[in-house]
């Protein structure tokens, strides 16, 4: 796995040849159990890597769409399996924990919904005040400059421009780690603004 713009942070990613960007997965360290978003399968050496850093707690899941290898990780881990709690009638496996915008479900974890994205009640994540974690509607296709899902992939684009304003007024973010296309490590507020101006 990478390490990330804090030493808290790695990353493991696969290529996406239909897409030509990655998609990543991410892992926050911390000393209450580790916490993994949206896990992708892994290579041998990454799943040693992410052992070896201790007790993973829960593995959160931002929409139905990056369920990906969540059930094999709980199943090796113990972790527990958070979803969006607006999903919860359709989502295609069972979780231990629901989730909404506001939940207090961990300490330094601050939790935002999307609307009119793919999914119903996509989630975003915000770790420690300072890192954004997306899961399908932001992503950057192109290094330094964050973008949104295709119209036709959005169920409502006008609900979704009103997603991305709420979180680009979200004070003090540094890093947006998107599920899909190229992380941003420093200038994430900036980011976020730029992105707002290009959908006026």
């Amino acid at each position: 796995m990478k390490t990330l713009h804090k030493n808290n942070f790695y990353c493991w990613s696969v290529f996406d040849e239909d897409r030509n960007i990655d998609f990543h997965s991410y892992l926050w360290v911390r000393p209450q159990g580790n916490i993994v978003f949206d896990p992708l399968p892994q290579t041998e050496h990454d799943k040693q890597h992410l052992l070896s850093l201790g007790e993973i707690s829960h593995i959160l899941i931002s929409n139905s769409d990056h369920v990906r290898d969540a059930q094999a990780l709980a199943a090796k881990t113990g972790a527990l399996i958070c979803g969006p709690e607006a999903e919860k009638d359709s989502f295609p496996i069972e979780c231990a924990q629901w989730m909404s915008a506001g939940s207090t479900l961990l300490d330094g974890l601050d939790i935002y919904s999307v609307s009119g994205s793919k999914t119903e009640g996509e989630l975003a994540f915000v770790v420690e005040g300072d890192t954004l974690i997306t899961g399908d509607l932001v992503r950057a296709h192109s290094g330094g400059a964050l973008c949104i899902l295709p119209d036709g992939k959005l169920q409502d684009k006008s609900q979704a421009v009103s997603s991305v304003k709420q979180l680009a007024t979200i004070s003090g973010i540094t890093a947006v780690l998107p599920g899909d296309g190229w992380p941003i490590f420093r200038g994430g507020d900036v980011a976020l603004a730029e992105l707002v101006a290009s959908l006026s």
